[in-house]
């Protein structure tokens, strides 16, 4: 673990309501897809300190990211204040939400913005050119909310065993225009779009409901072992 002062170098729009914040990064800083880092900003002339998901790979190496929902909270206030040039403390890395050695299979279920380490684990898979075979099941209200979206798809052109199912679960959906899934992740879906589910290493993120939700439905109603289910609860602030 090391501490270090930085600064922002960008802002980026991800979804409405949710932003990537980049940071210089320190070249004494090593850490594994899918770690997070405590954060530092100024908010009202004191140091604030949050921990987020790394959002980028260690093969981005010239920047460190975490990517947030931005919500009422005096830290979103702040942070959606923050312009490139602005102070910030990184301690980092910490989680073990990671890969363990080169898995075969790999079932990545989230929803929302719990996808940031989902992003930064399978951007590290595709550009080191692992034969981990992967499908990730994504589940928002909107289309208009999947973050990352042009990345996970460009994944899986670049890639024939990286496969993504995006699933919507607004009840007004306009099926004109969507032409993928709807409703929530279940025990259903995933025997359709995951039929070798026993084969598999499943890591699960996203809101602690939804998490418990789905750690259940591996266990009790798939029965996936639990030393096969990796998880990671994404509460907001």
């Amino acid at each position: 673990m090391i501490i270090f002062e930085t600064e922002v170098i960008a802002v980026i729009d991800r979804a409405p309501g949710v932003k990537s914040f980049r940071f210089k990064t320190d070249k004494r800083l090593s850490f594994k897809p899918g770690q997070f880092f405590f954060v530092g900003i100024m908010i009202n002339g004191e140091e604030r300190t949050k921990h987020f998901s790394f959002s980028n790979s260690p093969t981005e190496a010239d920047y460190i990211e975490f990517t947030k929902r931005l919500t009422n909270s005096d830290f979103s206030d702040a942070l959606n204040r923050l312009k490139a040039g602005e102070w910030a403390k990184i301690k980092a890395p910490y989680g073990n939400f990671i890969l363990n050695g080169k898995y075969e299979k790999i079932a990545f279920l989230s929803g929302g913005i719990g996808i940031t380490p989902i992003r930064s684990i399978s951007k590290y898979v595709v550009d080191k050119d692992f034969s981990t075979d992967i499908v990730l099941l994504y589940g928002n209200n909107r289309e208009a909310d999947i973050i990352f979206k042009r990345d996970f798809d460009s994944m899986a052109e670049k890639r024939d065993n990286f496969r993504v199912v995006y699933t919507l679960t607004s009840k007004d959906i306009d099926k004109d225009n969507w032409q993928g899934r709807t409703g929530y992740i279940d025990a259903d879906m995933i025997r359709k779009e995951i039929p070798d589910y026993k084969e598999r290493v499943f890591f699960i993120c996203g809101p602690p409901a939804m998490v418990e939700t789905l750690n259940n439905t591996l266990e009790k109603k798939l029965n996936i072992p639990t030393d096969k289910i990796i998880t990671e609860n994404f509460t907001g602030y």
